[in-house]
């Protein structure tokens, strides 16, 4: 590809298009009617990835916006309370939605990059008293988006959920971004099954299917969530073509995210040294996030790489952030490091 007329678009993960291997299987899906249970693919998808955590059940939906905040509604009452981090998607990137969806309140918690540990957590624990809505529900990110894709690895939540149990909270994982945290950490899976009470992962960021997140859990649990996801529209027909994306990427996708994270090391480190950024936050995985210097505005640093073909998100003040992915290779890299020694 010539580079004048490359298009690198590291706004997300979530820009990637199916192979022709995904695209293949999708086409070749036996479907069914999901709402009455017959779709073929979706049920293998959803006992799939339900086995790989260890957990009992599945439930497939179209985003993890959804499978979240499902999950939020079965495991609160209205006037309860959920902690985050104020750093968490469940907060601030869906739309309001436990207020909407669920009556709840949250309690914002400042952790390490996202990150949140019992120390923390307890002290925010409402005693029983009128006054307070009752704590009812813990949200752990993992990887944390805002944190620069910063990662839990199981001994770090082991306490965490040694605390819920004592306290008589539940537990759900909003693992956008789980495998990137698994392919680094290198922790078993069916531990995440054995601490938490709900846990979302999503198909469509690294692993590169089109659309779709699976919520996981006991089955009682999933028969709730599945009433609930009725109830906000979720409810598909032979989304049996979508599942077989899923399954393909469960299939072909993991292991390789671990380039995804060396690509955005490279990206880490070739920023460092470029003059109008002041700081780089810590590149764990496949999230690149800079701080510019106060004379460089966001946007016209977002315009002035779009018109290199590179494309970026803003994300704060002076904070830019880079996401790479499946679809990004190493020529594109090069074309990206180039690219960003000629802004000034």
């Amino acid at each position: 590809m010539d580079q004048k007329s490359m298009i690198v678009d590291l706004r997300s993960d979530t820009v990637t298009r199916p192979s022709a291997g995904m695209l293949d299987a999708m086409m070749s899906a036996k479907v069914g009617d999901d709402v009455f249970g017959e779709d073929e693919t979706v049920n293998a998808l959803e006992s799939k990835t339900a086995d790989i955590f260890g957990m009992e059940a599945g439930l497939f939906c179209p985003s993890g916006t959804m499978t979240n905040q499902i999950a939020i509604k079965c495991f609160t009452n209205p006037l309860e309370e959920v902690i985050c981090d104020e750093t968490a998607h469940v907060y601030r990137y869906e739309g309001g939605g436990i207020a909407f969806n669920s009556s709840a309140s949250v309690r914002l918690l400042y952790g390490d990059r996202g990150r949140l540990n019992p120390e923390l957590i307890e002290p925010h624990v409402n005693p029983d008293n009128i006054h307070y809505p009752k704590t009812s529900l813990v949200v752990l990110e993992n990887t944390v988006n805002r944190g620069g894709g910063s990662y839990y690895s199981t001994d770090q939540i082991e306490p965490i959920y040694h605390l819920c149990r004592m306290k008589g909270l539940y537990l759900h994982l909003d693992g956008a971004r789980i495998f990137n945290a698994l392919v680094e950490t290198k922790d078993d899976p069916k531990d995440y099954g054995n601490m938490f009470d709900g846990i979302s992962v999503c198909l469509s960021k690294g692993l590169g299917a089109p659309v779709g997140s699976v919520l996981l859990g006991r089955e009682e649990f999933i028969q709730k969530a599945k009433r609930v996801r009725k109830v906000f529209g979720g409810g598909w027909r032979q989304a049996g073509y979508l599942a077989a994306a899923g399954i393909f990427a469960l299939d072909n996708n993991i292991e390789r995210l671990a380039e995804d994270h060396q690509r955005a090391r490279i990206l880490g480190e070739a920023v460092k040294s470029l003059p109008y950024v002041s700081s780089v936050m810590p590149v764990d995985t496949n999230i690149v996030i800079i701080e510019l210097d106060p004379h460089l505005k966001p946007d016209e640093f977002v315009e002035k790489l779009n018109h290199f073909g590179v494309k970026c998100n803003t994300f704060g003040k002076q904070m830019i952030r880079f996401v790479t992915h499946l679809d990004l290779n190493d020529t594109m890299l090069e074309h990206t490091i180039q690219t960003l020694k000629k802004i000034h």
